[in-house]
């Protein structure tokens, strides 16, 4: 099997102080048991922190820090970001490549914005990508309910073939990460 990392995106407590996102328990639950497994099997796991100067999000404020649930362990690896794009002006790229990694399995928030965007970016570095189905999340929108919109997004990006990458929406019980 490919070397494979993985990559949770911007489960930060400054995104959710308002109103927690659909299906959030078990989202976290998942994101929580896919994180260990990943430890079990020495890969590194990614951390994708968005950071906005002045906002709940500013670098290192309560509202950046990862949700109550999550730890950053000392040899796990911290990308900062600024736009949707986890590989946009970051050093993820650069950190995988070191790593050796070919095949990233991507969870987090919000399924629409960074969460797509950072699949299709790394479907366009040249990474297979396992989205996990049932681990990414959003809020209701009021042109569309959150669970829909996680559905449109499991389905849509599975059906993007012109990278040369597979793009796999599976369940986090189905997430594999031994080598």
């Amino acid at each position: 099997m490919d070397a494979t990392a993985l990559v949770i995106i911007d489960m930060q407590q400054g995104l959710f102080a308002d109103r927690l996102p659909d299906d959030y328990a078990g989202v976290l639950k998942r994101l929580q048991q896919l994180y260990q497994a990943a430890r079990q099997a020495q890969r590194p796991v990614i951390f994708v922190c968005h950071e906005a100067p002045g906002s709940v999000l500013a670098y290192q404020s309560a509202g950046w820090q990862l949700v109550e649930g999550l730890q950053l362990a000392q040899d796990d690896l911290l990308v900062r970001k600024t736009t949707p794009d986890s590989f946009l002006r970051t050093d993820l790229q650069q950190l995988l490549q070191q790593r050796q990694i070919s095949r990233l399995v991507i969870a987090g928030y919000a399924s629409e914005f960074c969460v797509d965007t950072t699949v299709r970016s790394a479907a366009a570095h040249g990474y297979a990508v396992d989205l996990v189905a049932d681990s990414h999340t959003t809020h209701d929108k009021p042109h569309l309910a959150a669970a829909s919109i996680r559905a449109h997004h499991n389905a849509t990006l599975a059906a993007v073939r012109s990278f040369g990458v597979p793009i796999r929406p599976i369940p986090a019980a189905e997430v594999l990460f031994a080598n």
